[in-house]
């Protein structure tokens, strides 16, 4: 996924991979961890109503992941019963499902399929080996005797060279989590979501109110082709406008569109209808003699140029500072008068600190972090565990507003608890930071108040004020109390200040 952002990869094309890409080359096959990866559920009991509960979960989830995540619809809510507030009868929903009823968890190879067949033919020749010492074995237990001294020799043969396979075997190779096909069959509708009671058959295809009338159902294998398909279409009028809202949210703080997971009837209204509908147009079929254009023509469905497109706009470059005819007018800045300023999300602010720190590393791709409060790797690389904090670093981001990871969530809350001021003052992770910092200012620097504007520079971007600094020059200067905890040294704990404070962790 990091690799199709930098090389952006056109988001038509990512959607395809995301859904079906073990269908269209076997190096996007990892992609489809995008539903592989959310959680499947195992009946508890094994009695028929358990199994089709857990079955009827797993299917929900991925239905609910697919309208949320990428329509912005809830038709998830179409389970049980026809919507109730949007045109999504109860046949689509199952229609939905039916593709992911023909799917079945794959692992895909990440390394060549000539290393996959050199590590199965080792397999193949331990295999073999243990065949031949098992069918010995039960051939004298069989016949009830002792085994002969040329039994014995054969036998001792087959160990050694079994011990040997074993020493020389290839490690086994990496795999990615993902979907595969199973079959091809409609499913039938479930009579109040139960799937012990079905109703019709729900032809696959794709949501009716999103279909030209013409549509045929899908055909190919499980329809995952036929989905990807539908979803990456031009004439799909919600998959661009989706993306495009999550991606001004991102960089502005809020959608044009405030229930990005929510594009119908119970959602909210776009703030900016036109300017959402005119940067869906754009990002799908941009105009190649716009003046940006320059002598390529611009790439349809390019994120890079959507980001751009949005980063160089005025509305972008505001400032976030408040005026009173504006507050008065519109204090909830709907109409995009300024700047919304907002906290960092956990991953970004992170990252921050690492790098005026001069820690980060900047290392592209390779494996995932098991605990991030002990390493400098970017935070994005940090293993999540849906099933519960599995992992260190999880109970940190949590603490930070990292959303909850057993399904679609449309956008980060933020909070301020103590929780969270207690983590800057006491944790051995900021310690490690302020400490980092303390040196690197040491090693450049050599007297505290040119090492006060370096910091101040580094970390905000900007000088100190007089004020600040003779704050900064005074604690510094305070003497040290060897009865007080803290293992830290004065400009250690100068650094923890700075590094703690808001002005590194709001964008403004």
């Amino acid at each position: 996924m990091i690799d199709a952002f930098n090389r952006d990869l056109p988001y038509d094309q990512f959607l395809r991979a995301q859904v079906a890409g073990d269908l269209l080359h076997p190096d996007l096959a990892p992609a489809t961890g995008f539903f592989a990866l959310g959680p499947t559920y195992v009946s508890d009991g094994g009695d028929p109503d358990a199994i089709a509960q857990a079955q009827s979960e797993t299917l929900d989830d991925r239905v609910d992941t697919l309208s949320r995540g990428l329509l912005g619809l809830t038709a998830s809510c179409a389970r049980c019963h026809d919507h109730k507030f949007d045109p999504i009868p109860q046949l689509d929903y199952y229609s939905l499902a039916g593709v992911f009823n023909n799917v079945r968890m794959a692992d895909h190879p990440l390394v060549s399929p000539e290393t996959v067949k050199a590590f199965h033919d080792h397999q193949r020749l331990i295999q073999e080996q243990e065949k031949q010492i098992r069918e010995l074995d039960e051939r004298v237990k069989k016949e009830n005797r002792q085994p002969t001294e040329a039994e014995q020799a054969d036998r001792a043969r087959f160990e050694a060279e079994l011990n040997r396979l074993r020493q020389t075997a290839p490690p086994m190779y990496p795999v990615a989590h993902g979907l595969g096909e199973s079959g091809n069959a409609d499913m039938h509708l479930a009579i109040r979501g139960n799937l012990r009671k079905p109703g019709q058959i729900a032809p696959r295809r794709f949501l009716r109110i999103l279909s030209p009338e013409s549509a045929p159902a899908f055909a190919h294998g499980s329809g995952r082709l036929d989905l990807a398909e539908a979803l990456a279409s031009p004439e799909n009028p919600l998959t661009a406008r989706v993306f495009v809202n999550r991606v001004w949210l991102n960089l502005l703080g809020r959608g044009l569109v405030r229930t990005p997971s929510n594009f119908g009837v119970m959602g909210e209204k776009p703030t900016h209808p036109e300017l959402l509908d005119w940067l869906a147009a754009e990002f799908q079929a941009p105009d190649a003699g716009a003046p940006d254009a320059g002598a390529n023509p611009p790439i349809p469905w390019s994120i890079k140029r959507l980001q751009r497109l949005i980063l160089l706009s005025a509305t972008y470059r505001m400032s976030s500072r408040g005026e009173s005819a504006g507050l008065a007018v519109d204090a909830d800045n709907r109409l995009l008068w300024r700047a919304n300023p907002r906290r960092l999300d956990v991953e970004s602010w992170r990252d921050a600190l690492l790098s005026v720190t001069g820690e980060l590393e900047k290392t592209v791709g390779g494996p995932s972090v098991d605990n991030l409060m002990t390493s400098v790797r970017r935070t994005l690389y940090g293993a999540v565990n849906r099933n519960g904090d599995q992992f260190e670093h999880q109970v940190f981001l949590r603490l930070f507003d990292f959303p909850a990871s057993r399904a679609s969530s449309e956008g980060r809350n933020t909070s301020a608890i103590p929780q969270q001021y207690l983590f800057l003052m006491n944790s051995p992770f900021m310690a490690a930071r302020s400490q980092a910092l303390a040196k690197r200012l040491a090693g450049s620097f050599d007297n505290d108040s040119a090492r006060i504007t370096a910091a101040y520079q580094l970390l905000y971007s900007r000088n100190p004020t007089d004020e600040e600094r003779g704050i900064g020059l005074e604690f510094l200067a305070l003497p040290v109390n060897p009865e007080e905890p803290s293992q830290l040294s004065p400009w250690e704990r100068y650094a923890q200040v700075m590094l703690s404070a808001n002005e590194l962790m709001f964008l403004e």
